[in-house]
């Protein structure tokens, strides 16, 4: 098994008896692959894998969505499928993707269908990717089922970042603030702290309170420093071990002013987006809603939508289910009725889709501009909070002369 994902490389030449080279990732079919392609090899050998642990980063779900693109794109243009993972694969700069979808080719090669190729790898494509592919096998429109995962996987990318951005933005804040701030009391008020002992007099209140602070860092700064970390890593293993705890979570972050919002649209809109792409793709409602289930990414959400499967599957209209679960909002339902009626339920959930990534889009945008003026007042308190205390002492000594 190993040695089926070992690089090697290759040296040949072609039918016109120019010198080429290329890479391979199973020498046992190496040289009848290479045969069959016209081309003589003159020498096969292990490729390092320095250069790979040096460059090659985690393959990561764009990485994926840029696979899915490109091999969409090649058979759209009448590539054959093998043909097609070889042309991908020379174009990456990721080796361990490089190698993963050479990998792939390999199998489908030597004979495995598409789907039970990355099937092998779990770690990469999830259920409702192997079974879009496996539709797309089976009616034999694989190509078109491949530009639609990639759109809805680009798309899938786009929603997150923009999470992402909005989530980003407050933590960086407090991030800089919290590193100015000890930057302060750990270098700048001790060499205030200095020039108030000549004074004699005894200091403000919150002059006195931030020395206080400043003496406290300087003496405990790895206590607090093992706090932090031990409590993120805490929190970390609680969230990986705790389905009680992920699930409170989950239920929490909903709740939360202005970003609670945010994530239910964003919710909403991964619901229809990939309950359109998977219906769109021929699979049954039923389980259609079991692959949007496990891609719902919040608890509330999957709970919905696992009850919701169960009514569908006992008779139960589709749009009737989700107003019983109370979770989406009422234009989604009405669109969803308007689709089963019409019998374009796809194409109604594909709207819905595009709409909520519009609101959450316009929300981030909203969030970030929201933010600006409460974060700038924030950072103005306590860093300019820190920089009165040190100079009450000197205003007040001014005073005191004047």
């Amino acid at each position: 098994m190993a040695a089926a994902n070992q690089v090697f490389a290759w040296e040949g030449t072609d039918k016109s008896g120019r010198k080429t080279k290329g890479e391979i990732t199973n020498t046992n079919i190496a040289k009848a692959e290479l045969r069959k392609q016209g081309i003589n090899t003159t020498k096969i050998k292990k490729k390092s894998a320095g250069l790979s642990l040096l460059g090659g980063g985690k393959i990561t779900a764009t990485d994926t969505a840029l696979f899915t693109r490109q091999l969409a794109t090649m058979m759209k243009a009448g590539v054959p499928l093998v043909q097609s993972f070889e042309i991908v694969a020379d174009g990456l700069d990721n080796p361990k993707l490089k190698t993963l979808i050479l990998t792939i080719r390999d199998d489908v090669s030597g004979g495995n269908a598409f789907a039970a190729a990355i099937r092998a790898h779990p770690e990469h494509f999830d259920d409702l990717f192997c079974n879009l592919v496996d539709a797309g096998e089976q009616s034999g429109a694989l190509e078109t089922m491949l530009d639609r995962l990639a759109t809805y996987q680009e798309k899938s990318e786009q929603l997150k970042a923009k999470i992402k951005k909005a989530m980003n933005y407050p933590i960086a804040v407090l991030v800089v603030a919290g590193i100015v701030s000890t930057l302060l009391l750990v270098k700048v008020v001790p060499q205030f702290e200095e020039i108030f002992a000549g004074f004699g007099a005894e200091l403000p209140e919150f002059t006195q309170m931030v020395v206080n602070m400043s003496r406290f860092m300087q003496e405990w700064w790895w206590v607090f420093l093992f706090a932090i970390g031990g409590a993120i890593f805490a929190f970390k293993e609680a969230l990986k071990r705790s389905k009680a705890m992920r699930d409170g979570k989950d239920r929490l972050m909903l709740k939360l002013p202005v970003m609670g919002d945010l994530l239910d649209k964003s919710a909403v809109a991964r619901f229809a987006r990939t309950l359109s792409t998977t219906f769109a793709a021929g699979v049954p409602l039923v389980d259609a809603l079991e692959s949007v289930a496990g891609a719902a990414g919040n608890v509330v959400y999957f709970d919905a939508i696992t009850q919701i499967t169960e009514d569908v599957s006992s008779g139960i209209n589709l749009n009737t289910s989700m107003k019983q679960s109370g979770v989406f909002p009422n234009m989604v339902i009405q669109m969803v009725s308007i689709g089963e009626e019409s019998g374009a339920l796809d194409a109604m959930l594909d709207k819905a889709a595009t709409y909520y990534e519009e609101q959450v889009d316009n929300a981030v945008d909203g969030l970030t501009a929201l933010m600006e003026p409460i974060i700038m007042p924030f950072l103005g308190v306590v860093i300019g909070g820190l920089i009165i205390a040190m100079y009450l002492p000197i205003f007040s000594m001014g005073e005191a002369v004047g």
